[in-house]
């Protein structure tokens, strides 16, 4: 009768064989991961601009004043400066010195500060600021469009934030319309 001595461990044939395995599924899944975290980005950043919008309008309907949202270049900026580069950020504005009072920024948004703080938000036609009345509409003459793009142009990752003269808000994503405008 033979022994059998039986051997523990592997192969390199079956070593080689997961890593390879591995290997495949890491070159599969790397390209999700970042396709889900450009995404998640993008649309916390113009979600955050929503918010922020949704906000002006309802504290002018609570307070009964007029409030503005607009660009500022700085993040000390209390007054709306005319800038049209709303990537830099922006702050909410009550305007209660146009009644007597005091006017105060009711909230501020700093710059993009995401490992890749390069996304563009543009307006369309130069908008300035957004101010809702008292009733809760925006003075504005049609609709307002911002585009949020990310650095590599790609259109599958823009988002569009519009907002109508009543005081409505949409996002909707490249080549979808809202309000009579398509996003670009």
């Amino acid at each position: 009768m033979k022994s059998r001595i039986e051997q523990t461990g592997v192969t390199l044939i079956e070593l080689l064989m997961v890593i390879s395995i591995a290997v495949i599924l890491t070159a599969i899944g790397v390209p999700s991961y970042r396709y889900v975290t450009t995404s998640n980005r993008i649309a916390g950043e113009i979600n955050g601009l929503l918010g922020d919008i949704q906000f002006a309008r309802y504290e002018a309907l609570k307070e009964g004043l007029s409030v503005t949202i607009c660009p500022t270049a700085s993040s000390t900026a209390t007054t709306c400066d005319g800038s049209t580069t709303w990537g830099n950020g922006w702050i909410v504005l009550s305007n209660a010195a146009d009644t007597g009072g005091t006017s105060a920024v009711l909230r501020r948004q700093l710059p993009f500060s995401s490992f890749n703080s390069s996304d563009t938000l543009t307006s369309t036609a130069g908008v300035t600021s957004v101010i809702f009345n008292r009733e809760g509409f925006a003075t504005l003459t049609g609709t307002a469009m911002f585009s949020l793009h990310n650095p590599a142009g790609l259109s599958g990752f823009t988002r569009c934030l519009m907002v109508n003269a009543a005081g409505a808000v949409m996002t909707t994503t490249a080549g979808n319309a809202a309000y009579s405008v398509t996003c670009s």
